[in-house]
């Protein structure tokens, strides 16, 4: 005889026998079964969004919302197919438009959108490309280091937005420029600063259909000296400040950019490298306390103390040392 289900009463058979411990394995089993498959069906297989191996011709439109704005176009960046389902119709994956990742024009560098960090990596430099070490630097800033590299691309990095993205760090401290391309049938294509193309926390001056087509550095940039200093809570965990300082050889102009512990990139430019009072004064008359980026990776008040220190380590190292 089986021993009846311990707690409470149990349930009577047909036959008026109660329930036993045997019998309600089953029952579990298959209830936690269909509740896995309820959750894979509601948040992995939302209806009117097909799957990337799914011919995108002739998808269906929901909504005039959704047939206005059109397809999302995907360039490397991870993105759940429930939120796309409130506000698109189809994802297009752009890695399958066969853009060349890295092409050396006569003034610039340009970086496709779905150039992968491995394949900046692999890059081989001009001789004359001093500020091309921020390009191993910056690609170990990101959270996953590594395991990331053959699969995120530069144009997600920047396409995502998120203050910590060591991709608009490296790009906008090397005044790079982002060309978008728009949509068929709406103009010709832009291009932004990098230091403006994201405004915020995920925000991107990305207009409806456009997309990031590719990044460009001038070669002026990538001649400069540069110093590099990133911080975070944890050995590991995502920046919380990454500052680049650049100086330009021709005419010793600085720049300091200073992103992660700010929600969008912030620079500074000065003709010659500031003193050290000069610095913390501009850096205080720039961003207030409440222009620090707030979240569990750092405390506001915390971001704006290293902001200021790491500043004066890179003003330190780009000036020989002086004061």
């Amino acid at each position: 005889m089986h021993r009846p289900i311990r707690g409470g009463r149990a349930t009577p058979r047909a036959d008026g026998s109660p329930f036993t411990e045997r019998d309600s394995v089953p029952f579990r089993a298959r209830g936690v079964a269909a509740a896995e498959q309820k959750c894979r069906r509601r948040l992995f297989r939302p209806s009117g969004i097909p799957s990337p191996t799914t011919p995108t011709r002739g998808a269906p439109a929901h909504g005039p919302e959704l047939r206005r704005r059109g397809p999302a176009r995907h360039g490397g960046r991870l993105a759940t197919r429930r939120r796309l389902a409130r506000r698109r119709s189809r994802l297009l994956d752009l890695k399958d438009l066969d853009w060349p990742p890295l092409v050396r024009r006569s003034d610039h560098l340009e970086i496709a959108g779905t150039c992968t960090v491995a394949q900046l990596r692999a890059l081989e430099p001009d001789p004359d490309w001093a500020s091309f070490a921020l390009v191993e630097q910056c690609s170990r800033a990101f959270l996953a280091s590594f395991k990331i590299w053959n699969e995120a691309t530069v144009g997600g990095n920047l396409c995502n937005g998120l203050p910590a993205g060591p991709m608009i760090s490296l790009t906008a401290a090397l005044d790079g420029e982002c060309l978008l391309q728009a949509a068929p049938g709406r103009g010709p294509g832009r291009t932004v600063p990098v230091a403006e193309f994201v405004t915020g926390n995920g925000l991107k001056q990305l207009e409806p259909g456009e997309v990031l087509r590719a990044v460009r550095i001038p070669h002026r940039a990538l001649r400069r000296h540069s110093a590099f200093r990133q911080v975070s809570l944890t050995p590991h965990g995502r920046s919380a400040a990454l500052l680049v300082g650049t100086v330009d050889p021709a005419d010793g102009a600085f720049t300091l950019t200073v992103t992660a512990s700010t929600p969008s990139p912030v620079q500074l430019r000065r003709p010659s490298v500031p003193s050290a009072d000069a610095l913390q004064t501009a850096l205080a008359d720039r961003l207030a306390p409440e222009d620090y980026f707030d979240d569990m990776h750092g405390h506001p008040r915390w971001r704006r103390h290293v902001t200021h220190l790491l500043a004066e380590q890179i003003r330190a190292e780009l000036s020989g040392g002086t004061t």
